[in-house]
């Protein structure tokens, strides 16, 4: 049985996939972490916890066209202070993921995705306080990226939502749009990679969600050539506000559903 009649996906359903996997390649290189929103179509149209496996190998798809795209602008002290606490991050959601059943997960997504609006929220009040960012050689910026980094970690096995507290993170640390794009390219491509193992030992990627995701791909590289040459015009308070409106709604209908 093919993954299609498996989930009875219907045309309209594929067709709000299809936008969501845009969507994805849009975010990857103009607004990191808007693809929440694709988030809550994927876990909305697929069952919750299957949609996280799907959704994987298209968030890849997009990491890498973002690194081509910003690969001269990573910041790689950055990168390296993350990646343990990132690690510990998605040890502790992929136990997680071995006992949640289908409703829990779906629940946890619905709970993240409202968290992570609250939490973009509050960056965007941060960014606008314009206060001195703390810097990874300071004790109290390691502290600072090895509580975003499990955070991080734990929210992007789960429920693929490392996006918001990832933005928050490099935001407050003072990097620019460049480097910003840059380093979370990076960043996201490397973690989600290494969580291919994880999903694929607890069956939320196999032959059938790699058909699905083989469907999806092409529709992200339009959303990655839209958003290169948006990034220097778009409106980026208008957006964010419009991102956190469909986050809110997206998880506020999973937790409901």
């Amino acid at each position: 049985m093919n993954t299609m009649t498996l989930w009875n996906i219907t045309g309209w359903e594929f067709a709000a996939l299809a936008a969501a996997a845009m969507l994805v390649g849009f975010s990857k290189t103009a607004v990191s972490g808007a693809n929440t929103v694709s988030l809550a179509i994927f876990a909305a149209v697929l069952p919750a916890r299957a949609s996280t496996g799907v959704l994987l190998p298209i968030l890849i798809v997009g990491d890498v066209l973002a690194v081509l795209t910003y690969r001269r602008h990573a910041h790689w002290p950055t990168l390296w202070k993350l990646f343990p606490a990132v690690a510990a991050g998605v040890v502790v959601g992929t136990v997680f993921l071995m006992w949640a059943d289908d409703e829990i997960v779906r629940t946890s997504i619905g709970a993240i995705l409202l968290l992570m609006a609250g939490v973009t929220v509050w960056r965007r009040r941060q960014a606008a306080a314009e206060e001195e960012p703390d810097s990874v050689t300071t004790s109290t910026g390691r502290i600072k990226a090895r509580s975003y980094g499990v955070l991080g970690g734990f929210t992007t096995m789960v429920a693929n939502a490392g996006g918001p507290v990832m933005s928050m993170y490099l935001l407050s640390a003072g990097f620019r749009k460049l480097g910003f794009l840059g380093t979370s390219a990076f960043f996201f491509l490397i973690v989600n990679v290494s969580k291919v193992p994880f999903s694929v030992g607890l069956g939320l990627i196999d032959g059938h969600s790699l058909l699905l995701d083989a469907a999806l791909a092409a529709f992200v590289v339009p959303g990655a050539v839209i958003g290169k040459y948006a990034v220097n015009h778009i409106n980026q308070r208008l957006f964010e506000q419009l991102v956190i409106g469909a986050t809110v709604v997206g998880g506020a209908q999973l937790l409901l559903r």
